[in-house]
């Protein structure tokens, strides 16, 4: 047995799936609430804890979150699967007649769609590294299908500092759930902040070189493609108001008048010149927008949204889960304690290196970063007030923890490898790399910033 698989062993062996580790969490945070708080020697405080958690759980602002990050997924997912993208994947295919032209090319296309939605990336990794394994098999071309799919996962590791990522754009939001805290805090300072722009031109140049490299010097290896399922159906007859489901008119109409007004949001209106316009709500319309126009008509849209759905049933189950935990830690007063200890051990220059190795750790157990975002941040948050570290940096910090132990972390793989028939073992090696390689740039970038 190799590392790898020794590797794959151990994560499987103590970790259960993620909603078991939320319901765990739960536990864990429930019980601790109980030891650290309980100042007043109530004998029924448990009643108190349940309900705080109940509190979390269905609050209104982070609800809204959820259903925000959900779209967000499925919007992107749906995206993925248009014609137009296909046609764009196929043309770079082209290219891809190496190991290592695939890998730098894969690697280069999906972490810059990544940086514009983390769902449309994730989706369009994965099949662009199809793609690139139907090619060589049809060409007979020897290539490593194991090291194209890895790059194809590359994306996960820079999407929380896109325009999508969960905290930079929810703290963007007016009256977000930190905002009596913080305040609001636009892309400008997150997203497009020299340190961001830096770390995010760096890893586009530089994993791609990496991953041609490593592309260059493999052996090649077997390409199992699962067969795709024909969705073709016979052309029927359509009746009455059936025409309008399927009308191209209609959906270039409406998904036009969308992006016309996300382009007049964007350029035109003249007090949106501080980016203040993008948050979630605005990412989500013009995915909606482009998702339409591109599908042609609403049924095929809505054909792409039945197969993005399940993708997204982590996020609609869990998230009240991360945000029950967070109604325990706020209400109980744990938020305080957490903080305190952070204060404690770091000061102005390693809080932001802490707080990137916590998001990391803490990563591998809540795998989606808004749920992360819900459960951490309060924390980070009230310990950098306290310290005097910035808030831009703090929630980058958190960001770059949270998305590079995507490449250790299996759970956001599952779409990719079901697409290209690859097991989670065989593109773990590369993406370990890339993990390794991405922890020095982020470090760097917050050492030097």
């Amino acid at each position: 047995m190799n590392f790898t698989e020794r590797f794959i062993k151990l994560f499987k062996s103590i970790l259960p799936a993620p909603f078991t580790i939320a319901i765990l969490l739960t536990g864990l945070t429930f019980l601790l609430a109980l030891m650290l708080t309980n100042n007043s020697g109530k004998e029924l405080y448990i009643i108190n804890v349940l309900e705080y958690w109940e509190k979390g759980l269905w609050d209104g602002p982070l609800l809204i979150f959820a259903i925000q990050m959900m779209l967000m997924l499925v919007l992107g997912h749906v995206l993925a699967l248009t014609s137009t993208v296909n046609t764009l994947i196929k043309k770079v295919t082209v290219y891809c007649n190496s190991t290592a032209n695939a890998a730098a090319l894969v690697t280069f296309f999906t972490l810059l769609i990544s940086l514009f939605n983390w769902g449309l990336g994730l989706i369009f990794g994965a099949i662009f590294s199809r793609k690139v394994g139907e090619n060589a098999l049809k060409n007979n071309i020897k290539i490593n299908y194991h090291i194209v799919g890895a790059a194809g996962y590359s994306g996960l590791m820079i999407w929380h500092g896109g325009i999508s990522g969960s905290a930079p754009i929810k703290i963007a939001e007016e009256n977000h759930f930190l905002a009596n805290k913080m305040g609001v805090i636009s892309q400008t300072q997150t997203i497009f902040s020299n340190m961001n722009i830096t770390i995010s031109i760096i890893l586009l140049i530089i994993l791609p070189i990496l991953m041609y490299f490593i592309g260059k010097f493999s052996k090649e290896s077997k390409i199992n493609i699962p067969k795709e399922e024909n969705n073709n159906s016979e052309s029927l007859k359509l009746y009455g108001a059936e025409k309008l489901d399927h009308s191209k008119a209609l959906a270039f109409i409406f998904g036009s008048i969308i992006l016309v007004y996300c382009i007049y949001k964007a350029i035109l209106k003249p007090d949106n010149f501080d980016l203040s316009f993008i948050n979630p709500n605005y990412i989500n319309l013009m995915l909606l927008g482009l998702g339409i126009l591109f599908h042609g008509t609403f049924i095929n849209f809505i054909k792409g949204v039945n197969n993005a759905i399940i993708g997204a049933s982590g996020i609609l189950i869990q998230f009240p889960l991360y945000f029950g935990i967070m109604g325990i830690m706020k209400y109980s007063g744990m938020i305080n304690i957490f903080s305190d200890f952070f204060v404690e051990v770091s000061n102005e220059f390693t809080f932001p290196i802490y707080t990137f190795i916590s998001a990391g750790i803490i990563n591998l157990f809540v795998p989606s970063g808004g749920g992360q975002w819900g459960v951490q941040g309060p924390i980070i948050i009230e310990a950098a007030t306290q310290i005097g570290v910035p808030y831009w940096k703090a929630v980058m910090a958190l960001a770059y923890g949270d998305q590079i132990t995507n490449m250790l972390q299996p759970f956001w793989a599952l779409p990719l490898l079901g697409i290209t028939g690859l097991k989670a073992k065989e593109i773990l090696p590369y993406t370990i790399i890339l993990f390794l390689v991405g922890s020095f740039i982020f470090i760097g970038g917050l050492i030097i910033f």
